[in-house]
């Protein structure tokens, strides 16, 4: 799930009103040359670095509030053209940036290709995930040139923990030796997963997850200014305990609900995971095959993160305590509960814990998930 939902940049404000207290924490003129904001994602991160990267590249000298929105860096920044602003983020995360239009920057070799050609390839061709070197290079040999309008100059770079081991040793070559007036804005879903020696070099801001009165009031105000998205508050309070308290990663899911695009990897991933669902409640009847068949081409790590929140649920059921991520399949939780064997209910989150740390890699999904979902299969067996 991505940290998502790029608000309206012309709004005098885009923070959650969970992520002010942590921005007025902030002094814009005695930032160091790396921030690194981590945190769970669906929070709102993304839109707190792009608020972040406009202030710092404000222009104004009137307002002591920036980004003002009115000036002509303000302007640049949000047709995202400003010179001095730049995201290293994935394939799949560049509609996320403001009026980006990076289809036209694509290489020119593409246009050597006949129509036919063109059209199989973007029709099986997949969005990358991780950051290339190539373009963290081109970045980064890009700090040498000065500034283009003579202030600060911002490089955002999310998510960082998807930067290969090779493009996360050139970026910490230049926070070793960060350039004048550069400031790195890095923002990362799982710090544990970002080289210490990076870590080392930044100054960490944890983002908070906002309370659930907090959160689903936000939601609510989202939802008003978009009437055409339809949702119930029964169905909208599910879908928030089920993305952990995230409310963007809510939004998102709504949007996405909302166009029923099938083709969309979100779209995909969220049918996927109902299907998921309904045949884990199955227990030791669950179709394990079938199961992996169905759902094998939806994100392998949306995927994981529905395993592990149930699989969490239960253990909490199984406490005594009450399920968190799904309380509306608390009865069903509960019969499981009873047939679960402690020992192998426990070997399996240590599985899915292991299955994580590999999520990322260019694994047979397919294979992963039956193998996966035949041990859960056994947890119920004696």
């Amino acid at each position: 799930m991505t940290d998502s939902m790029f608000p309206d940049p012309e709004q005098e404000s885009t923070l959650a009103p969970w992520l002010k207290p942590l921005w007025e924490s902030l002094d814009l003129d005695k930032l160091p040359n790396a921030i690194l904001v981590h945190g769970q994602p669906g929070i709102g991160k993304f839109a707190f670095g792009l608020e972040l990267a406009k202030a710092l590249l404000c222009e104004s000298t009137h307002s002591t509030a920036k980004p003002c929105n009115q000036c002509d860096g303000c302007h640049w920044f949000n047709t995202g053209n400003h010179p001095d602003f730049t995201a290293l983020v994935p394939e799949t995360h560049r509609k996320l940036l403001p009026q980006a239009e990076y289809e036209q920057d694509e290489p020119t070799k593409k246009s050597r290709s006949t129509k036919d050609d063109a059209d199989a390839e973007s029709s099986d061709k997949k969005e990358k995930k991780n950051i290339s070197i190539e373009d963290t290079r081109s970045v980064i040999e890009g700090l040498s040139i000065g500034s283009h309008r003579g202030g600060n100059r911002v490089i955002l770079i999310y998510p960082l923990e998807m930067l290969r081991s090779d493009s996360a040793n050139t970026l910490l070559k230049s926070l070793e030796e960060p350039p004048a007036n550069t400031i790195f804005i890095l923002l990362a879903d799982r710090l544990d997963r970002v080289l210490p020696t990076i870590r080392s070099r930044c100054r960490l801001l944890a983002a908070p997850r906002p309370d659930r009165a907090t959160g689903l009031n936000w939601l609510k105000s989202q939802l008003s200014a978009t009437p055409e998205i339809k949702a119930l508050e029964d169905d909208i309070q599910a879908i928030f305990d089920e993305q952990g308290g995230a409310p963007y990663a809510v939004l998102e899911s709504l949007v996405a609900r909302h166009h029923k695009n099938e083709k969309d990897e979100l779209t995909l991933s969220i049918a996927a995971s109902r299907i998921l669902l309904q045949s884990m409640a199955q227990a030791a009847r669950i179709n394990w095959l079938e199961t992996a068949e169905k759902i094998h081409k939806a994100q392998y790590a949306f995927l994981l993160v529905t395993m592990q929140r149930w699989i969490s649920d239960l253990q909490l059921v199984s406490g005594g305590g009450t399920a968190r991520y799904y309380p509306k399949h608390a009865n069903t939780l509960k019969t499981l509960s009873q047939s679960a064997q402690t020992t192998k209910l426990l070997q399996f989150w240590k599985s899915l814990i292991q299955a994580r740390r590999s999520e990322n890699h260019p694994l047979a999904a397919r294979i992963q998930l039956e193998a996966l979902l035949s041990q859960y299969q056994q947890v119920f067996e004696a």
